[in-house]
């Protein structure tokens, strides 16, 4: 998941781990995604802009490697029937493990791009997670992002799962994003969805673990109101139950590494 993350500052100075300036091969580095345990993506190539980008670069230090194998072998399964990233390469070393993706044109949800047009960024994320549940099949995913799985993971860490209650029943199954924030959606120049990146937690799990943090996300990046903007593109009525309880799931959750 995206711990923490944040865009740079244009002026931000930002170490490149030697690995990614070998995969690099001297073409231009832009770091265009930071979190705090020290993540880092640099967009590789073209003339600067991400619609010119020629690839991604994504690294971890090397204690979350086995972020970097979760996110590739789920965009490459992901990729058979969605579009996403194609993987390029991945590998570990000693100082941290790396992605290496091919670009895919558009814009994040949160690039200033959107920053006029919060509504047309609000829409295209609510197609963009449909599409995905909608089309991803269930019965042959090998991933599990269940709320059992969550809880178990969470109670080994050592976490109190009881302070949130009981799951409600569920609704229904889909293939999750398992990080559907804001930017992870890819908006095309038109405004509408184009494809979805950060899939290291994708999985079996109720559409509501997916909805309810992704309304949750629109409030950090557009302010307040925007849920039922959401829940209209989305094709689906507020569940004010199942929200709560997974934005709950969401705070609490701990990330496998």
């Amino acid at each position: 998941m995206s711990i923490g993350s944040s865009i740079p500052a244009p002026d931000a100075a930002v170490p490149v781990p030697a690995v990614v300036a070998t995969l690099a091969a001297g073409r231009p580095l832009v770091p265009v995604w930071l979190n705090e345990i020290g993540g880092k993506t640099f967009r590789v190539g073209g003339s600067g802009g991400a619609d010119t980008a020629e690839e991604y670069l994504k690294w971890v230090p090397s204690r979350y490697a086995g972020w970097i194998t979760s996110e590739a072998e789920r965009l490459e399964w992901a990729g058979r029937w969605l579009r996403v990233p194609e993987v390029l390469d991945h590998g570990v070393d000693d100082d941290g493990a790396w992605l290496r993706t091919r670009a895919v044109p558009g814009w994040s949800a949160v690039d200033p791009r959107w920053r006029d047009e919060p509504r047309t960024a609000v829409v295209g994320i609510a197609e963009g997670l449909r599409a995905m549940h909608d089309t991803l099949p269930v019965a042959e995913c090998p991933f599990d992002w269940s709320d059992d799985a969550r809880l178990d993971r969470a109670r080994a860490a050592g976490v109190d799962v009881d302070v949130i209650g009981p799951a409600p029943a569920p609704d229904l199954a889909v293939v999750c994003h398992g990080d559907a924030c804001s930017p992870n959606t890819l908006l095309g120049a038109d405004g509408r969805w184009n494809a979805h990146v950060d899939l290291g937690a994708l999985g079996v799990a109720d559409r509501w673990a997916d909805i309810a943090v992704a309304t949750m996300a629109l409030g950090w990046n557009y302010g307040p109101g925007w849920d039922a903007v959401f829940h209209d593109a989305y094709g689906i009525a507020p569940d004010e139950q199942r929200t709560a309880w997974y934005r709950a799931l969401w705070n609490l959750d701990v990330d496998e590494v």
